[in-house]
This record gives structure tokens, C-alpha cells and sequence, in this order.
């Protein structure tokens, strides 16, 4: 796999790709994907991410300067009170500048709250308090199983360390950023684990400002990976089955809104392409998959699937611009 910074002198927008830069789903809560690499193999991986992943062939990383500048940019459009979530189509804490990406963060007007997704295995104590003196606010920790067997089949490696998780987990907890314990519920494989997992969260004091859990439904999707013989539930089951037997059993709301993190909707940048529109784009770089490659037009990314060329000018069709994310084919 390959790794492809991307720099202001690459003339990459940092708008548009779903992989890398900014993403605005039309809330005060903004994306920030500094980078796409993952150290981890999990098996219920939404992106095929990771070591073991059969289908990526490119990583992505993002020149610090640059990305500020996007952030810079957006912030004020969407005025006071944003908050900026570093996440990935992989693991965060890989990001080399990500300490000083969340004390630049911190020192944007528009920016009330940073806080960020991470599978802990690189957060220990010195990194903690570096991320708590740039004034990280919270970190939603992914943690799917405290039994050491399932927890390392879950995290795709084997020996993972369980015990090290929890105690990074409560170390989170005794500083000033708010953790938050959100495990990805897989039938059949960790449903024994959510309740010890839910117990843990109240006892290691998660939840000082925010919810201390943040439970999510498995899904599958086309280019990720599911365990074998795991069916997904209906997202009806999941909120009204599922979830409040454990609310019951804990006498604690599980089943999240948008006003639990003081989300709002907020206008979202302006979309540039319409579905089904034809143009041209330029091809910058390689694509996160084989057959794709990253086309530029009108200052965002589109990625081009089974894109006939690998440099030059393609024409292709947009069949998808939600959230100014463009996905296109060879018109």
C-alpha cells in the first residue's frame, strides 16, 4: 500500500473525498480526516481498513498547514459554536501532527469543542496529558469486548492488549478530557460484552459532560468486512429491542440524539456538482481502491471508479454528491 501526501503544492482540494480533509454534513459539527492509515485488522471493518485489508491500495495523509487552512476557511461559514470531530476511515493517533492539530483546532474562533475517535492503542499516559494540554475535549474510544479471546478477534490482532485498553480508558477518564466508550454491537458475536462494556463506562467515570457511551450497529457495506455468519439487525430492532433492554437494565439512555453533543443543523457548504451531471476532471492522484483515481474539478475531489486513465483529463458522470462528497464514472 502506498502512502500519497497531500500538500498544498499537490493542488488537491481538501473538499469532496470522503478519505481525507474536511467533510460538512450540514451540522455545526465538522469532520476533520487528517489521515486514513489503521493499525488494527478488525473484522467488522466498514472500510476493509488495516493491515490485512484486501482492497485498499492507497493512504492518504494531509499536510498540517494545509488542512488548517481548509478548517480556516469553513469554520466562520459556519459560524460560533462548531465542533471539530478528528476521525478516520482509520485510526487518528497515526496522524504525526495530531497534537498540535488539536491545539490549532482549539485556537479557532468558531471552534468550541474538539474531540476525536480512536481505537486507544496508541494513547498512553504521556499522549494523554499532550492531547489534555492542547485542549482535547473528548475522545470516543472504541471498545468492543472486555474478554482478552474476543477482544483481540475483534481488533484483528492477535495478543491485543485488553488490559492496557481499560487502563487507557481510565486514564482518559481521570483527566479533563471527557471520555466516551463507543463499542460497535455485532449479533451473535459480542452481545455478552455490551452490558460488562456499558458497566464499565459508568464505573471508570466516562461521561462528564457528554454521554459515557455511544453504541453503534453493525452494518454491512460493499468494500468492508463482516464475520462469518453475522447478520445485521433492522435499525427498528437495534432502537427498540436491543437498546432498551440494556437503558432498563442500567437506568441509562443509550438511544443518542443529535442534542446530547449540542448538534444542530447548520447550512452546509454549497454543493457544486448535481447528480448525474457530466464534466471534466483532472486526475491528481491514486485512488483509495484499484480502478479509482482522484479527479480534480471546480476546487473538490471526485473520486472516479473504474477510471480509464491514470493522469490527464476524464470525463465522467457524478452519481452521487451527498454532503459534497463526489463520486463519479467515465462518462
Amino acid at each position: 500500500m502506498s502512502l500519497f501526501h497531500v500538500t498544498r503544492e499537490s493542488d488537491i482540494p481538501l473538499v469532496g473525498c470522503l478519505y481525507f480533509g474536511v467533510v460538512d454534513r450540514g451540522s455545526n459539527l465538522l469532520q476533520i480526516r487528517p489521515s486514513c492509515g489503521c493499525n488494527l485488522s478488525c473484522p467488522f471493518c466498514s472500510v476493509d481498513a488495516g493491515p490485512s485489508s484486501r482492497s485498499r491500495v492507497t493512504d492518504y495523509q494531509v499536510d498540517l498547514d494545509y488542512l488548517m487552512e481548509a478548517v480556516r476557511e469553513i469554520a466562520p461559514f459556519k459560524e460560533p459554536g462548531v465542533e471539530c470531530h478528528i476521525d478516520s476511515p482509520g485510526e487518528p493517533m497515526l496522524y504525526p501532527d495530531i497534537v498540535e492539530l488539536v491545539g490549532r483546532l482549539k485556537g479557532i474562533g468558531e471552534v468550541s469543542v474538539v474531540s476525536m475517535q480512536s481505537n486507544g492503542t496508541r494513547l498512553d499516559e504521556e499522549m494523554i496529558r499532550s492531547l489534555e494540554e492542547a485542549g482535547l475535549d473528548r475522545i470516543n474510544l472504541s471498545m468492543h469486548a472486555l474478554d482478552p479471546e474476543l477482544a483481540a478477534y475483534l481488533a484483528g490482532r492477535p495478543g491485543f492488549d485488553v488490559q492496557g485498553l481499560i487502563e487507557t480508558a481510565e486514564n482518559i477518564a481521570k483527566s479533563r478530557i471527557d471520555l466516551l466508550i463507543a463499542p460497535v454491537y455485532i449479533p451473535g458475536i459480542n452481545d455478552q460484552e455490551i452490558p460488562k462494556l456499558i458497566d464499565f463506562a459508568i464505573r471508570s467515570g466516562a461521561g462528564k459532560r457528554w454521554p459515557p457511551l455511544g453504541i453503534q450497529k453493525f452494518e454491512h457495506y460493499r468494500l468492508g468486512r463482516s464475520p462469518r455468519g453475522v447478520r445485521a439487525e433492522n435499525w427498528w430492532h437495534f432502537y427498540n429491542r436491543s437498546m432498551p433492554q440494556w437503558e432498563k437494565e442500567f437506568s441509562l439512555p443509550l438511544r443518542l440524539k443529535a442534542q446530547d453533543f449540542e448538534i444542530e443543523k447548520r447550512p452546509m457548504i454549497p454543493t457544486v456538482f448535481k447528480r448525474n451531471e457530466k464534466t471534466k476532471v483532472e486526475i491528481r492522484a491514486p485512488g483509495w481502491v484499484e480502478g479509482e483515481q482522484l479527479g480534480v474539478a471546480k476546487n473538490r475531489v471526485v473520486s472516479v471508479v473504474d477510471c480509464p486513465k491514470k493522469e490527464g483529463s476524464v470525463r465522467v458522470k457524478i452519481v452521487s454528491n451527498k454532503h459534497n462528497i463526489y463520486v463519479a464514472v467515465p462518462a
